[in-house]
């Protein structure tokens, strides 16, 4: 039996003005107003990261080809597989998650085969447990099945630069990015926002369900040293000029 969340917003209450809404949304306790204007619930002891949508939300735009990018992995098979695709505008320090991908049941040779459509090029982040083996793939670590399908996998498995695999330390990492303005999420990418609003703790422990896509993406923060740029900027820089794309700075 499967279960299905859906959320209902004053937004979608359509007897209402723009204006009627705004002033119930006013008239709401502050700590409330996202709970009963967004129907966002309050779980646990509270949500990992109590940052409204629309600090993190953007519109999709074509990607500069010359930011370094990384993809990152949660592995799964009754709870999902998940990858996200990290953007870093180096010059402005902001993250973007411009790409997630979330399937249960798939092995790595069906993961490979929707991830590689991303780049071959593209390097992955993913966590320790990618070093388990499985009678699935007779007794291979799961990253090696991964590059055995042609994903670009890291060397090691995501940690801080000083070696160290903290959960907190990534949460809050990816924290300190939201509520500084320089973590961003386009909004089209429906399944990582639902994981956002349900993503929260019980008893002071993160509770580990329905967080697949918000693994993956902290094992690519942790990693943003190891992104990389595009090889097709590189082309594209040793094209003589009378050869030049005037788009080819994107994609």
């Amino acid at each position: 039996m499967s279960r299905h969340v859906t959320f209902m917003t004053i937004e979608d209450a359509g007897h209402y003005s723009p204006e009627q809404r705004a002033e119930i949304i006013a008239a709401y306790p502050e700590h409330e107003r996202e709970a009963r204007a967004n129907g966002i619930p309050v779980l646990g002891s509270g949500r990992i990261f109590p940052v409204p949508e629309e600090m993190i939300a953007c519109e999709p735009f074509r990607l500069p080809r010359w930011w370094p990018r990384i993809g990152a992995l949660d592995f799964g098979w009754d709870h999902p597989s998940a990858a996200v695709e990290l953007a870093w505008d180096t010059e402005a320090d902001i993250v973007y998650v411009a790409k997630a991908h979330r399937a249960a049941q798939q092995t790595p040779a069906m993961q490979a085969l929707a991830l590689k459509s991303w780049g071959k090029w593209l390097p992955f982040a993913w966590p320790r447990d990618g070093r388990r083996e499985t009678l699935e793939g007779a007794g291979v670590a799961l990253a090696k099945q991964y590059a055995a399908h042609g994903l670009t996998m890291l060397s090691g498995h995501a940690r801080f630069a000083d070696g160290s695999v903290s959960v907190e330390a990534g949460l809050m990492d990816m924290l300190d990015r939201m509520q500084s303005g320089r973590f961003k999420v386009f909004s089209t990418l429906h399944a990582w926002f639902e994981e956002f609003r349900l993503y929260h703790r019980k008893d002071g422990q993160v509770v580990k369900l329905r967080d697949d896509l918000m693994a993956a993406t902290r094992y690519g923060v942790m990693m943003l040293r190891e992104a990389v740029v595009d090889p097709a900027e590189f082309k594209a820089a040793r094209r003589p000029a009378a050869q030049s794309d005037p788009l080819g700075a994107f994609r």
